[in-house]
């Protein structure tokens, strides 16, 4: 998969999109089987497809977020959030200015709370100018449609759907031992205060043995589906899909 996208200036002015997508990943560690850029390989891979298959401008991928939780393990690198906000706050200016007024924040990392306020204060100041995608529902349809065994609290790092999108992906990059590294510790009630280190001695909370390449690519064409829901909620004209009529 490309990390960056290939676009050239003359292929936006030709297409003259209306929404741009922005991958928000991170850098921090996935156990010894993942890369610290897991998060970010999965943001740009949802981001890739969901752009191949509507009208948007896809924009490289942000790399470093809010990893302050992972701070134990060599490698990881923490950006503050009002860091992280700045940076899109520039990225949409810079859209604005040449007519791009909608943006959808692709988040591939769940330690990353800060931008559903981003977006709602996007929203309150210009109304349907940005989405926060995947939601939790968009992601727990994506495991169901799948057939993941696992959801989203017990499988909540380095596990099943981490190890699937990236085996789909980018096969490269998983390591051997990710079948054996399961770990439950789903009593986290004080990660905020203690850091994953509390609840994990090797970095995994979930079920990494279950994943698999076929799960990966079934989650992200179950994302790419739900996409086009928050294109219409940013006032996008699509029609929808036959699974939300139903």
């Amino acid at each position: 998969m490309d990390l960056l996208p290939l676009t050239t200036t003359a292929d936006v002015r030709a297409k003259r999109p209306a929404v741009a997508v922005l991958p928000v990943g991170s850098f921090e560690q996935h156990g010894p089987f993942l890369p610290l850029a897991t998060d970010t390989i999965v943001a740009a891979a949802v981001a890739g497809r969901v752009a191949a298959a509507h009208d948007v401008l896809l924009l490289p991928a942000v790399t470093m977020s809010c990893s302050h939780e992972h701070a134990a393990w060599p490698g990881t690198v923490s950006l503050s959030h009002t860091t992280v906000t700045a940076i899109i706050g520039d990225v949409v200016a810079s859209l604005a200015a040449q007519g791009i007024e909608k943006l959808a924040v692709v988040n591939g990392h769940g330690g990353n709370y800060f931008l559903g306020n981003v977006v709602q204060t996007a929203n309150a100041a210009r109304p349907r100018s940005m989405t926060l995608f995947p939601s939790r529902d968009d992601w727990t349809r994506a495991r169901r449609s799948a057939g993941l065994a696992t959801g989203d609290h017990e499988d909540m790092h380095a596990g099943e759907l981490e190890v699937s999108i990236l085996s789909a992906v980018a096969p490269s990059a998983v390591r051997d031992g990710a079948s054996s590294l399961d770990h439950v510790a789903d009593d986290r009630r004080f990660l905020l205060v203690d850091g994953m280190a509390a609840y994990t001695s090797h970095g995994v909370v979930g079920r990494p043995s279950a994943g698999t390449a076929a799960k990966g690519a079934a989650v992200l064409g179950s994302l790419v589906e739900s996409f086009a829901a928050h294109l219409r909620a940013l006032g996008e004209p699509l029609p929808s899909p036959a699974w939300e009529r139903t």
